[in-house]
């Protein structure tokens, strides 16, 4: 069965498995004491709040995706994956929450550092860069635009908030948090990942504009990449043909991902009044599901070949 065929997964419930958490799109379940079974759910969030309705396909996009970076960059660190068959640790009737959407990964120590790489311009940078001229403490020079490209790649990590809004930090803060040789680990690494995943987006047509990673620790301290890689939902991918036509006007190009949704909320109205981006959120229209799953679709089958 294909992603776009399969249906919906809004939230799983398998029995077989205890639940650890429900994070905004993946559920994940302990596999004894060492292992985890993460399972992305078609979940969608904007502006922090979850979606009642389920994009179809997303969550086995999502992991298809991240799957394919876990085997294309596993020779610049080590990722959380076991090697092992998701439908391996679950009961026969469970097999359809889990097919093609789940990854069996290891249980890590997590880092509670956003590791954020900039390529471009955009978001929360464009507006730090009109203000000051920095972005997340890095200097920049003048004249740079909405979506410009930078000189280099700039490393803008976050702090990572248990609920609501990750806070921007700078490099100095993340020594505090974690010291000055993991945090130079962290960020060298991330570099060499954005960079060599956004050569690779190139030539598929596509710019990887941002992107973040998350790392953790295993039983022997060695840093490893975990959680999902340069998907939709963690990156700002932009088509290449129509990046110039956007830095020329102002605006960012379309990107692969929930922006679809977000620009369609900000015009929903609840009861005559703008929706005030609480729960709950508006319903989607079926309109906007179809063209967000085919977002999603289109920038990994443009990955992917």
């Amino acid at each position: 069965m294909t992603a776009a065929a399969a249906p919906a997964l809004h939230t799983s419930s398998l029995h077989s498995l205890p639940l650890l958490a429900r994070g905004k799109v993946r559920d994940n379940y302990a596999v004894g004491e060492d292992r985890l079974l993460m399972v992305a759910s078609d979940r969608l969030s904007a502006f922090d709040v979850i979606l009642g309705e389920p994009i179809p396909g997303k969550g086995q996009l999502l992991t298809q995706m991240a799957l394919f970076w876990f085997d294309r960059l596993g020779h610049i660190v080590p990722n959380h994956l076991t090697g092992e068959a998701p439908e391996s640790v679950v009961a026969p009737d469970e097999l359809p929450q889990v097919q093609g959407r789940a990854m069996l990964v290891q249980r890590l120590r997590p880092i509670a550092i956003e590791a954020v790489v900039r390529g471009y311009l955009a978001g929360s940078g464009w507006k730090e860069y009109q203000a000051g001229r920095k972005v997340c403490g890095v200097p920049l020079p003048e004249g740079l635009r909405n979506a410009s490209r930078l000189p280099r790649p700039i490393y803008t990590p976050a702090a990572k908030a248990a609920s609501g809004h990750d806070e921007n930090i700078t490099f100095e803060q993340t020594v505090q948090m974690v010291g000055s040789e993991l945090a130079a680990r962290i960020r060298d690494t991330s570099i060499r990942l954005y960079e060599e995943a956004a050569a690779y987006a190139l030539t598929r047509g596509l710019i990887i504009a941002d992107t973040k990673f998350e790392f953790g620790l295993d039983r022997d301290g060695a840093l490893v990449l975990m959680d999902e890689v340069l998907t939709p939902d963690s990156s700002r991918y932009w088509p290449v043909q129509e990046h110039e036509a956007a830095l020329a006007s102002g605006r960012n190009p379309p990107s692969f991902d929930k922006q679809f949704v977000r620009d369609w909320l900000e015009q929903a109205r609840v009861d005559g009044q703008p929706w005030n981006k609480t729960a709950p959120a508006p319903q989607l229209p079926a309109e906007v599901i179809a063209k967000t799953a085919a977002k999603y679709r289109e920038a990994y089958e443009r990955l992917t070949g």
